[in-house]
């Protein structure tokens, strides 16, 4: 069976940048105190135009400008995103239409903050079941449209945004580029993190959300480095969900990740959920801070809470 390999990347922010200092103006913070509980000192937010398709579109037209294929050579498309106004049509047709993508496989994945790595773990299933030998994986979400700008525990984390993966099938002599998925959920715990009811806010309980990604997470991390046959010493970089820099440091550091770049795009970007992990390699690899072919681990989690993970060879 082939295996299969990302061979560009994309990335696509709005050109509107929210400060701490501007939402000292709104809610009662400080740059701060937002700093030392998060570590975000800016957030991109999309205007009341802008639509998680268009900002999938956006990165995703840049990630196959950059592979070499054309719009015509992509036969599968799946976009996460836990944001989408629109129920139906899906996020997945919108970008292959405007991309004039003839007749690909369609589908919107919704595992939040971890639908990056299912959406990349999907693709790479279909290539090597043979259901696919070209797709575009795309994580998208405009999180400002269910955050509540009045409540400071929510309002300073979130922000918008796109990132987007081509993958391809390997050749039968080329060692794979995507590792085994380690992937699940703890559904007892899924009240967390939640976007109820009919245009809601974005609740969660922070401290349990907390507690779970610091103590559950490097574990399931390290479960995907052994699958893919890669030891923590050898990972070049970590591109976690960009959550918050305290947690990304604490499973950076139980992984005893010594010779890896760890990704800390929350500063600039805040959380991005489903867009967060391919924003942040996207923007590591247009950067040049990881060589081409170097082993990533790339690992999701959150709302649900769900948590999916792979190592990949850096474009």
């Amino acid at each position: 069976m082939p295996g299969s390999r990302i061979i560009s990347l994309g990335h696509y922010q709005p050109s509107r940048v929210l400060t701490n200092d501007d939402l000292a103006q709104i809610v009662e913070t400080n740059d701060a105190w937002i700093r030392d509980r998060v570590g975000i000192a800016t957030r991109r937010i999309a205007s009341g135009e802008e639509t998680v398709a268009d900002m999938a579109s956006a990165a995703a037209e840049k990630a196959l400008a950059g592979s070499g294929l054309t719009a015509g050579d992509i036969d599968f498309v799946v976009v996460a995103t836990c944001s989408s106004v629109d129920r139906c049509p899906n996020v997945a047709t919108r970008v292959a239409n405007r991309l004039g993508i003839t007749a690909p496989g369609a589908l919107d994945v919704n595992t939040a903050c971890s639908g990056f790595s299912y959406a990349l773990a999907t693709a790479d299933h279909a290539v090597r079941a043979g259901a696919s030998r070209n797709a575009l994986v795309i994580g998208a979400e405009k999180l400002s449209d269910f955050t509540d700008w009045t409540d400071r525990s929510t309002a300073i984390i979130f922000g918008d945004g796109a990132g987007a993966a081509v993958v391809t099938a390997t050749a039968d002599d080329e060692p794979t580029g995507i590792g085994p998925v380690v992937w699940g959920s703890a559904p007892e715990k899924g009240d967390a993190v939640r976007i109820e009811g009919w245009r809601p806010y974005i609740q969660q309980e922070g401290q349990a959300v907390f507690r779970w990604a610091t103590t559950a997470i490097a574990p399931l991390a390290l479960q995907a480095c052994e699958r893919a046959g890669v030891a923590t010493s050898d990972i070049a970089a970590f591109v976690s969900h960009q959550a918050n820099a305290r947690i990304i440091d604490g499973i950076a550091k139980r992984l005893k990740l010594a010779n890896a770049v760890i990704a800390k795009d929350i500063v600039e970007s805040g959380n991005t959920s489903a867009a967060s992990v391919p924003l942040a390699l996207s923007k590591l690899v247009e950067r040049r801070e990881v060589p081409s072919g170097a082993p990533v681990l790339l690992f999701g989690f959150g709302g649900g809470l769900t948590y999916a993970g792979q190592v990949v060879r850096c474009p």
